[in-house]
């Protein structure tokens, strides 16, 4: 600070309301602070990615669990009372690391599985399942997702269970759904850099395609006849991602571990985000080929391999 003569208030005075000023012409409120993080972009204070990551933040105040979680009806589930086998699969075929547990109906949570826990099982064929199992985290639809990072990081919990107003199971929220909010989607095994090739060759002769490949591109890519147009029906609009189509041949959502049957190929849904299919295991079967096995009671194949051929095994939640 400047020194001041004695006999100098009004200097004073001017020196106090200009750090005054300086103190408090900050945003008044969160759109002013929104406001001044884009003119600090524009003028080139801060980057775009840390322009968005601070949005990001401030936009987490206003948001609840119930704006972000997966919805019951598509989260996977594990029975308690299953045989091992059974639950291995289903671990294997979601892909997930973490599964809550339930007991007589999906709305009874005992606790939550991880997937590295049930291995313990092969070395310890007795070792009762109930013992791995962790407690379950429950928290409001209401609640803040600020509040939910802390509890997150205090409780070194990576899941919770989403309660409706009336105590139903309404979904779960991870660790990753809230930082996905400040730091956009968090990349994964599964996914891949854009303009990356969409469909890959496996080990045991099946193909992996991604959700968003062109119908075109999957019929080019294996030779086959996808779908016919059939305006009587209805069943082939036209379709930009091979994950629409699937979806349309099935008439719902698809969930993890389902199977429809087209043009000589078997997809299997690998792996969803968002609502949509990130990948798909692709297979080629006979036209006269019998459903798979985890489908029996599914009719056979037509003969035309334009028509798909839905499993009619029970969807997974």
């Amino acid at each position: 600070m400047p020194h001041l003569a004695p006999g100098a208030p009004s200097a004073r005075r001017r020196l106090l309301k200009k750090l005054a000023a300086l103190l408090h012409s900050g945003p008044d409120s969160t759109d002013e602070l929104l406001a001044a993080l884009s003119a600090a972009e524009q003028r080139q204070l801060i980057d775009g990615e840390s322009h968005a990551m601070l949005e990001g933040v401030l936009r987490l105040a206003d948001m609840c669990a119930g704006d972000v979680m997966l919805a019951a009806p598509r989260m996977v589930l594990l029975d308690i009372e299953a045989p091992y086998e059974e639950l291995l699969a289903r671990v294997i075929d979601s892909g997930h690391s973490r599964f809550p547990v339930f007991q007589d109906s999906s709305e009874n949570i005992i606790g939550v599985l991880m997937a590295k826990d049930l291995l313990k099982l092969q070395r310890a064929p007795d070792l009762n399942i109930r013992a791995l199992l962790r407690p379950a985290m429950f928290v409001p639809e209401s609640k803040g997702l600020n509040d939910l990072l802390r509890e997150f990081r205090r409780s070194h919990n990576h899941l919770a269970i989403v309660i409706d107003e009336f105590g139903r199971c309404a979904g779960l929220i991870t660790i990753e759904d809230v930082l996905e909010q400040i730091v956009g989607e968090i990349e994964d095994e599964f996914d891949s850099e854009p303009g990356e090739e969409d469909i890959f060759a496996l080990a045991d002769g099946a193909w992996r395609v991604a959700g968003d490949t062109p119908p075109e591109h999957v019929a080019e890519h294996f030779e086959v006849t996808l779908h016919e147009a059939d305006a009587e029906r209805d069943l082939h609009p036209e379709f930009d991602t091979i994950g629409g189509l699937i979806a349309h041949a099935l008439g719902h959502v698809p969930v993890r571990g389902e199977r429809c049957r087209m043009g000589g190929l078997e997809f299997k849904v690998l792996h969803m985000r968002g609502g949509a299919v990130r990948w798909f295991r692709v297979q080629r079967v006979a036209a006269d080929a019998p459903d798979a096995p985890d489908a029996p009671d599914a009719p056979d194949a037509p003969d035309a391999p334009s028509t798909p051929q839905i499993s009619s095994q029970p969807a997974p939640l």
